[in-house]
């Protein structure tokens, strides 16, 4: 028998935890971004498919920046196409799809092939900013300005990532307040939600809650953050606890635990989706989530990849080494 078979994890509710916890899926985009080899489109698409068939509702299908710059993602106007039925028809309430767009021509075509979610990313730290956006800080926020506006006139949500929250590789601890900063301005521009992104995985729960307060105190409400932490230095499910006890309820992952952040392998990237289900089913929050299914998709991946997930839950439930 299967360990869920078996009625675990035994579901214990822990006081003053949200009811319900959604969860923003970045394995198709995130996860896959990084890959050395070119995954084939088709796969791609049954990937975000087989991920919508295990409940998740919001999967980050690709991203809309320059092909050199992300080869493995060049194929973003054949694969949208492949999955955008998803998104349901009429006002019937579907799967959301965010792509990320790096700027007003990334916009454009997102928006061409139909896309209702769209994010931009800036960093926190001026060497990131340099490094993945050649810009400072406030050049980029000036370039995410017209793509904010433009998105928002035509009815689209837009997400604000902000990398480099808890610690830069060249820049060491980040201050609380450079993140203050630029989550403020993404707000006040328009972005309707924010993920905090510990991109190289230094978090702890303390440093999560500090952010967190600050972050209300300068008036960014609790409803509006998503949190993005990686498992570097193992920390990612107690940083998440961290956070949904402060009120958070979006929590980004990646199926399989795939990808990560370019300064650390992939074992030690992303938060596994599975990980991350197992630790609320037991809970009791909701994520709608079939965890069997959820693991069936990471093996199936896995396979496509050539090599084991790295997620613990995956493992476990599928008796991988």
């Amino acid at each position: 028998m299967s360990t869920p078979e078996l009625g675990l994890p035994m579901v214990v509710p822990a006081p003053d935890l949200p009811a319900r916890v959604r969860i923003h899926e970045v394995g198709a985009r995130d996860g896959l971004q990084n890959e050395k080899t070119t995954v084939p489109t088709e796969v791609k698409a049954e990937f975000i498919r087989r991920l919508a068939d295990a409940g998740l509702t919001t999967i980050e299908a690709t991203s809309f920046v320059h092909p050199k710059w992300v080869p493995q993602l060049a194929d973003s106007e054949a694969l949208f196409p492949l999955v955008s039925d998803l998104g349901g028809t009429d006002g019937e309430p579907g799967v959301r799809l965010p792509v990320l767009v790096p700027n007003e021509r990334g916009l454009d075509r997102a928006l061409a092939l139909g896309a209702r979610d769209v994010a931009v990313f800036a960093s926190a730290t001026e060497s990131f900013a340099k490094a993945n956006l050649n810009r400072t800080v406030d050049e980029s926020l000036a370039m995410f300005e017209p793509v904010v506006s433009r998105a928002r006139a035509d009815r689209a949500r837009v997400r604000g990532y902000v990398s480099m929250c808890f610690g830069d590789p060249w820049e060491g601890a980040v201050p609380v307040h450079q993140v203050v900063r630029v989550c403020r301005a993404l707000l006040d521009m328009g972005c309707d939600e924010l993920s905090l992104g510990d991109t190289i995985g230094v978090a702890t729960p303390g440093h999560v809650q500090n952010l967190l307060a600050e972050l209300n105190e300068e008036g960014v409400p609790t409803n509006v953050l998503g949190v993005h932490f990686h498992d570097t230095y193992g920390q990612a499910l107690a940083n998440t606890l961290a956070s949904l006890q402060h009120g958070v309820t979006t929590v980004d992952a990646s199926a399989g635990g795939l990808g990560g952040c370019p300064y650390a392998k992939s074992a030690t990237g992303n938060l596994a989706t599975e990980d991350l289900v197992w630790m609320l089913q037991g809970l009791g929050v909701d994520t709608g989530v079939d965890l069997g299914r959820l693991t069936a998709t990471s093996v199936w991946m896995a396979g496509q990849l050539g090599r084991p997930s790295p997620s613990r839950t995956v493992k476990a439930l599928s008796h991988q080494e």
